[in-house]
C-alpha cells in the first residue's frame, strides 16, 4: 500500500515514560516493539535499541523527538530493502523512487548510503548486469544501453565500462545481433509488403540503438534490402516513432 509523504515523515511520537517490555514485532521480521508504560510505542532493530539503551525500566521521557526519527528512518530502510529484493537498482535511482513514494529526501538518502556501505547497492555490478540482462535479452544496442543507465541514474563512466566489459567477456557482436532481430522481426511481418517490412524493421532495430550503418547492413543481409528498390521506388527508412 502506498503512503504518502505526510504519512511516511516523522509523525508526533507517543508521550514518554519507562520502557516496560521489548518483544519481537509479530509483523516485521528483525524488529522489535519497545513498550512504553505498558503500551506499544516503537518498532527499531536491536542495534538502534542499543544504541539508545532502550532497556527495560529506561525511561524515553525528553528523548521523544530523537526515538521517532530513528524509527521513521528505520522505516524508509526497510522500504528500500523490500524494492531491492523485488528489482535490482543504481543508487540514484533507487534514492529517487524512494522520495517519489514519499520518503523524506534526508532518509532516502541515508538509506541509499547504508545500503551502499553495506554492499547491498552498487552501481558497477548494477551496471554489468543490466546490460548482461538488456544486451542479450532484449537486443539492445550500446547506444540504447548507455541511455536506459543513464535514465537509471548511472554515471557514463561506469555505464560505458560495463557495456565494453560485458560486450567484450561475451563476445557480443553488433551486427550479428542486428542481424538476427531483423530476421525474427522479417518473419513477423511476413503479410505486409516489402517496403513497409523493410520501414518497420528499420524502426524497430533503431529503437534498440543500433546505428544506421548497422541497421542497412543486417537489412542487406536478412535478404530485405532489395525488395523495396525493385519497383524504382524510393524507400523511406526514417524511423517510425516508438
Amino acid at each position: 500500500m502506498k503512503r504518502n509523504a505526510k504519512a511516511n515523515a516523522v509523525e508526533t511520537p507517543p508521550p514518554g515514560g519507562t520502557v516496560t517490555g521489548i518483544v519481537a514485532s509479530p509483523r516485521a521480521p528483525g524488529r522489535f516493539t519497545v513498550m512504553v508504560d505498558g503500551r506499544s510505542a516503537h518498532t527499531l532493530n536491536l542495534s538502534t535499541i542499543e544504541r539508545l539503551k532502550l532497556s527495560i525500566g529506561a525511561t524515553t521521557i525528553g528523548r521523544e523527538d530523537l526515538i521517532a526519527r530513528e524509527e521513521a528512518v528505520l522505516r524508509t530502510y526497510d522500504r528500500a530493502v523490500m524494492m531491492l529484493a523485488a528489482r535490482g537498482r543504481a543508487a540514484k535511482d533507487l534514492e529517487r523512487q524512494l522520495i517519489r513514494k514519499g520518503e523524506p529526501a534526508e532518509f532516502a538518502r541515508l538509506a541509499v548510503d547504508r545500503l551502499r556501505d553495506e554492499g547491498f547497492v552498487d552501481d558497477e555490478l548494477f551496471a554489468r548486469s543490466f546490460v548482461r540482462s538488456k544486451a542479450a535479452g532484449a537486443g539492445l544496442a550500446r547506444r540504447r544501453l548507455q541511455q536506459e543507465l543513464g535514465r537509471r541514474g548511472v554515471d557514463r563512466g561506469i555505464a560505458d565500462e560495463a557495456i565494453a566489459e560485458v560486450f567484450e567477456e561475451d563476445a557480443i557482436d553488433e551486427d550479428a545481433s542486428a542481424l538476427q532481430l531483423a530476421q525474427k522481426r522479417n518473419r513477423s511481418l511476413r503479410s505486409e509488403d516489402a517496403q513497409s517490412r523493410r520501414r518497420r524493421v528499420y524502426a524497430f532495430l533503431a529503437r534498440r540503438g543500433f546505428s544506421p550503418d548497422v541497421i542497412e547492413r543486417a537489412l542487406r543481409a536478412a535478404g530485405d534490402a532489395h525488395h523495396g528498390s525493385d519497383s524504382g521506388e524510393e524507400i523511406d527508412t526514417a524511423p517510425e516513432t516508438p
